[in-house]
């Protein structure tokens, strides 16, 4: 129990070697778009940034297991992985996605994400509760 409001869902965590995820944008990538990657998302990795994807693709595993099934059942494009202005990521659930955080009593899912050049790694947590506002400040 976080305060007396707010209590946790779920945590889900993902690790991805960068390598897999640039190999399958060389061989996929317009496929992708769209089907695993939105275009918000995409853009992030213009200039061959495929580390911020992979982080993008972690958070996704990462957000899907805090909501307690893992990805199936879920569209990749239904967890997008967004930027507030100061660079801080978030999670907007889409479909699917939000039918299940809604299920589950989620009101929000907050994430973290970091990379190297080789792997990326993301860490998930589902919220539940009346006091998220004080949360997101």
């Amino acid at each position: 129990m976080i305060g007396s409001q707010l209590h946790i869902i779920g945590i889900g965590v993902d690790i991805i070697e960068v390598g897999r995820i640039r190999e399958l944008m060389e061989r996929k990538g317009a496929r992708l778009r769209g089907r695993v990657f939105t275009d918000i998302e995409m853009d992030a990795a213009e200039g061959g940034h495929y580390e911020k994807l992979a982080g993008r693709f972690a958070a996704k595993e990462a957000v899907s297991k805090a909501l307690g099934q893992g990805i199936s059942g879920i569209g990749w494009n239904e967890i997008e992985i967004l930027n507030e202005p100061s660079g801080k990521p978030y999670v907007r659930l889409l479909g699917r996605a939000e039918e299940l955080a809604r299920a589950r009593g989620a009101k929000a899912v907050f994430i973290s994400m970091s990379h190297t050049d080789t792997l990326a790694i993301a860490f998930a947590v589902a919220v539940g509760g009346e006091n998220l506002e004080s949360c997101n400040s």
